[in-house]
């Protein structure tokens, strides 16, 4: 059975599973307004269908996927909901489960929680969405043998995503925070050739980890305020989220710059690029 589903917005992740959602031959709609070229193209290119305001588009669906950075998921969440939408919500955002919850209250009933683990699913294998809530079943069958590996879970979906990326991307601040640090003392040299000997790899990864976060920097600092919340609801420490958000927040203006190397992150970290 084909479904008409809103996606909001086709980024980089948004697009991949709106495309997967039209290897099913759904219609999958999103908002042209106030998006840039680049959007355009993105969606033009997964088939998707345009629509001109936020009212045309909830009045020609019956499902919102919302995928969106997690600062702005609770303000998508109302603005749908003003628009006059009151059918199935997943929000498939990097938020605390407290967040997901404010979500859910917003648009009512239909509320399906999601969270997200692996790229942008350009590729089979290597992209999980996690569903929790009566409709994840059902959602779960709308990707049904696409490269999206929809699986519904017990407990919070946005708590297991914010369990896994507290390390993954918690992980990637830290080890260019400790490069940093070592920077500013004098002993790279003599960190990354301990490293070759004790860390097999980290110097390699501390590298490639400068390259992978720069362009979503902008973005992870928003998740790492979120994770940071739901570690303070479960009355653990929050600090090191915290930190790590101020990581990323350090290495947002690097977010259209490209090839960024290592050098040039540690520089962003201790203040001495301006530009």
């Amino acid at each position: 059975m084909s479904e008409r589903v809103l996606l909001l917005h086709p980024g980089a992740m948004g697009t991949s599973l709106g495309a997967a959602l039209r290897e099913n031959a759904h219609v999958v709609r999103w908002v042209t307004e106030g998006r840039t070229e680049a959007t355009a193209g993105r969606a033009r290119d997964a088939g998707l269908a345009g629509a001109a305001t936020l009212e045309e588009a909830v009045g020609a669906v019956d499902h919102v996927l919302s995928v969106c950075p997690p600062h702005a998921a609770v303000a998508v969440a109302e603005a749908v909901v003003a628009a006059g939408f009151s059918g199935a919500y997943v929000d498939a955002n990097a938020v605390s489960p407290d967040t997901a919850r404010r979500i859910g209250a917003i648009v009512g009933d239909g509320f399906v929680d999601g969270g997200i683990v692996g790229p942008p699913a350009w590729r089979p294998g290597v992209t999980r969405l996690y569903l929790s809530g009566p409709g994840a079943r059902e959602v779960a069958a709308w990707f049904a043998g696409t490269r999206v590996d929809a699986r519904p879970v017990a407990g919070s979906a946005s708590a297991l995503k914010m369990c896994y990326a507290a390390f993954t991307k918690g992980s990637s601040a830290l080890i260019l925070a400790i490069r940093a640090l070592a920077e500013r003392e004098g002993v790279t040299a003599a960190l990354l050739e301990e490293w070759g000997i004790s860390q097999l790899g980290l110097p390699e990864r501390s590298a490639r980890t400068a390259g992978a976060t720069s362009a979503k920097a902008w973005r992870f600092e928003g998740e790492m305020h979120e994770i940071a919340a739901t570690f303070g609801a479960a009355g653990l420490p929050d600090g090191f989220h915290r930190a790590a958000a101020e990581v990323y927040r350090r290495m947002g203006p690097l977010k259209d710059v490209e090839d960024v190397d290592i050098e040039r992150v540690i520089a962003r970290l201790l203040g001495r690029e301006g530009d």
